[in-house]
């Protein structure tokens, strides 16, 4: 069977240099989920990260006759898919926070300020198939916990190099040689990257030690209940429900404005603000990043609800651990109509 696979693969190869796209195709479709998903880790940006992803497909059209096979497809690709995003990450510069919008309502003061307020949600939908893919003996991480917003978001702070470093070797678990090729580098340097970025990025992710509970399996008895009780609290505007089911350390972060609130009072204080507007919320379940998620849309006066924006939650045991909430551009992203007729 692989002697079989492998003269297919020759095959396609041999045809895609010779300018057959549909050979190009078959052999570069396999990957494109990943890869798509690797760019996203890249840059933290669902746009940033498809647009990375056809910059990819394109340089290897391109530069598929001079493949000499020293790798496999899958590898090469990785390459190039990495290169691209390492330019599209020098050439972002610095990116403007966005301002408060949200009429009539004054946001408390924030606990501080983000700095990744170019983050964007991953639907769920587009990651069938993705992160499906065992990753190399050497990878660190689950792939569901490497999607997850936490550590998209602290991966974003990391030099760009670094975080290449790390998400192919810790994430994807290519060997330090393979990745040292990638990058036109050395062992010893891929090894240095290496150690400086895991010590950066436990700095930024949530702590463990025991005081995280795990959060409960995606679409399971415990995740509905806490998914259930969080819809009814927002929707019926029931803050002391809401408030109950926050962990004491609770996070909420609101990309691309860059207010933030840490803790139980601070997340409070900012949710008796939206709840106590007097609108009335209605919230349409999803998933991103592996999450439970809410389209959330405001009743007008006509009884059409309007999309206002997307909800992430972050679970920790029975508790909410984190909320993100990003603008209704990503609607239509995960399948959302951007309003609700009336009932």
């Amino acid at each position: 069977m692989e002697l079989e696979l492998e003269l297919v693969s020759t095959d396609l190869i041999a045809r895609a240099r010779a300018g057959d796209d549909e050979a190009f195709r078959m052999l570069t479709e396999p990957h494109r989920r990943e890869l798509q998903v690797h760019c996203y880790r890249m840059l933290g940006s669902f746009q940033d990260a498809e647009d990375a992803l056809q910059d990819t497909l394109l340089a290897a059209w391109q530069g598929i006759a001079g493949f000499q096979e020293r790798s496999s497809i899958r590898t090469w690709l990785y390459r190039i898919a990495t290169t691209r995003c390492l330019n599209a990450r020098r050439a972002a510069g610095r990116r403007l926070a966005k301002e408060w919008d949200v009429p009539k309502v004054e946001p408390p003061e924030p606990t501080r300020l983000g700095e990744v307020v170019w983050l964007e949600p991953y639907p769920d939908a587009a990651l069938e198939g993705a992160i499906d893919v065992p990753p190399g003996p050497e990878a660190r991480y689950e792939q569901t916990e490497a999607i997850s917003l936490a550590f998209v978001t602290a991966l974003q702070v990391l030099p760009a190099r670094q975080l290449a470093v790390l998400i192919l070797r810790d994430v994807l678990g290519f060997h330090a040689k393979e990745v040292a090729d990638m990058l036109d580098s050395t062992v010893d340097s891929v090894k240095s990257a290496l150690k400086r970025a895991r010590s950066s990025l436990q700095d930024r992710l949530p702590p463990t030690g025991g005081r995280e509970e795990p959060a409960p399996g995606p679409g399971s008895p415990a995740e509905e209940a806490v998914v259930a009780e969080f819809v009814r609290a927002y929707q019926s505007a029931d803050l002391d429900a809401l408030v109950a089911l926050l962990t004491d350390d609770v996070f909420m972060s609101m990309p691309p404005m860059p207010f933030e609130y840490e803790g139980c009072d601070a997340v409070a204080g900012f949710c008796a603000l939206i709840l106590g507007s007097g609108r009335a919320f209605e919230l349409v379940p999803t998933r991103a990043n592996g999450q439970p998620a809410f389209g959330a849309y405001v009743r007008a006066p006509d009884g059409v609800s309007h999309g206002t924006g997307l909800i992430v939650l972050t679970l920790s045991g029975d508790r909410i651990s984190a909320m993100t909430r990003f603008e209704k551009s990503v609607l239509p992203w995960f399948g959302l109509p951007r309003s609700l007729p009336s009932r």
